[in-house]
């Protein structure tokens, strides 16, 4: 029953940024932690940033200062906000509530 659609990605250069949104329904959205994962091509699928319900923060060491997650719990919509993009950001990126279900994904790109 949850539903998960990610949008916002692209072909950005390097030093640019990107927000991505992630809107979810099927659930009570503001009682869930909310995540961001991302996976390159041939590698492991990565978690790069966390919400709680508290909107307290945790992210990757690789995308910490650079990266930003928030919610907006009147729109069910999970963001990342993405600065100073790098080539080894390039990667399909989801949003996760928990439970074992996927969206789509959206493309990030970073390449001059």
């Amino acid at each position: 029953q949850v539903q998960l659609v990610e949008s916002g990605g692209g072909l950005v250069q390097p030093g640019g940024s990107l927000r991505l949104s992630c809107a979810v329904s099927g659930i009570i959205f503001r009682l869930y932690v909310l995540d961001w994962y991302r996976q390159a091509p041939g590698k492991q699928r990565e978690l790069v940033a966390t919400i709680t319900r508290d909107y307290i923060t945790n992210y990757a060491d690789s995308v910490k200062g650079r990266f930003t997650i928030s919610r907006d719990n009147a729109k069910n919509t999970v963001y990342l906000q993405m600065n100073s993009l790098k080539p080894e950001d390039t990667a399909v990126y989801y949003c996760n509530t928990g439970h074992d279900v996927w969206g789509q994904g959206t493309q990030v790109t970073v390449s001059s």
